[in-house]
């Protein structure tokens, strides 16, 4: 199965063009559909593309690119600050029914997809290195004052562009410092779809984002049946949570001050933990594939907006790979 057998395209065409009116004018540049950006966009996480300028450069250069955007060998890329302005166009909740659609046209498929769902977390470093309490004490008061209209603008008039990091912060793991942010995902137990995913600072705890991940897993028709997870989110809230929720409980367990793991509980993490691995290969692909264990930007925006096209992306191609397993086998 190719990939435009694989995705109705026509369906992400209509979620993108909700709210999103594509311009008119006869002159000035091109207004280029949503959907053609968007495949820009997730042609840059596939094969690796470090910035929007070489974006531009190898849309020109390659033909099977423009195959796949529908793009002429008479016509040239859009220029690389339209991919910026187009990203600033979309939101969560976009890519939230994007997700959800093509989960659900693999849904239609065969593919079954909420058996259950492992949750973890990684440290993600900063784009910029780390500043004093005292340096960021100035920005976040200069940040605050930037909100303001005179703050937005130069001595000239000109829009002020701001790009120091004040969100990234510190935390401690395995007797190791760390300066950046946190990646919260959780991923489909059995063939891998990454359903939700998500940035903190990186000294929020794991756990605070158990029930965020689990709650934003459930894109298809199907209810989701098991949660699973290491023991850095065991306790009772999570507990309590998963039975409010009708869910099955996969936290593994942990000792206690006042009681130790039994025989029972021991091997029970043990069969957990060989379930639950499959996040960490999310993390571990994502890091060979698009360096996903370091931020691009020095916001938490813009970077969930980069981990949302990973999603994306990295869903389709799986989808891809299990449908010509699949066709192999048949």
């Amino acid at each position: 199965m190719d990939l435009e057998k694989a995705v109705s395209w026509d369906r992400i065409k209509s979620i993108l063009l909700k709210d999103y009116p594509v311009g008119q004018k006869k002159v000035g540049k091109k207004a280029y559909p949503p959907l053609f950006l968007f495949k820009c966009l997730l042609l840059q996480k596939w094969f690796k593309i470090n910035s929007d300028p070489e974006l531009e450069n190898l849309i020109n250069d390659r033909h099977s690119f423009q195959a796949f955007l529908g793009l002429s060998s008479m016509e040239n890329s859009p220029d690389h600050s339209t991919f910026s302005i187009f990203r600033k166009r979309l939101t969560k909740g976009k890519f939230e029914l994007i997700v959800g659609d093509i989960l659900n046209q693999f849904s239609d498929q065969g593919l079954t997809i909420n058996e259950g769902i492992a949750i973890d977390a990684r440290i993600v470093k900063s784009a910029s290195r780390p500043a004093s309490n005292k340096t960021l004490e100035k920005r976040r008061a200069r940040r605050a004052r930037r909100e303001t209209p005179e703050g937005k603008i130069d001595k000239n008039g000109n829009p002020i562009k701001f790009s120091r990091n004040i969100e990234s912060n510190w935390v401690t793991k395995n007797e190791k410092h760390y300066y950046g942010l946190k990646e919260h995902a959780s991923v489909d137990a059995k063939y891998g779809f990454v359903l939700a995913t998500a940035l903190s600072p990186a000294s929020v705890h794991d756990t605070n984002y158990f029930s965020y991940c689990t709650l934003y897993s459930r894109h298809i028709k199907y209810a989701l049946s098991i949660v699973y997870a290491d023991k850095g989110y065991a306790g009772e809230p999570n507990r309590t949570f998963l039975a409010m929720n009708k869910l099955k409980d996969g936290i593994m367990r942990k000792d206690t001050k006042t009681a130790k793991l039994t025989r029972h509980e021991i091997e029970r993490n043990k069969k957990i933990s060989k379930v639950r691995y499959i996040v960490e290969q999310y993390f571990g692909l994502s890091h060979l594939q698009d360096n996903g264990q370091r931020a691009l930007f020095t916001t938490i925006d813009k970077n969930n907006m980069d981990i949302w096209f990973r999603q994306v992306a990295l869903n389709i191609k799986r989808g891809l790979n299990i449908f010509k397993k699949r066709a192999a086998v048949a």
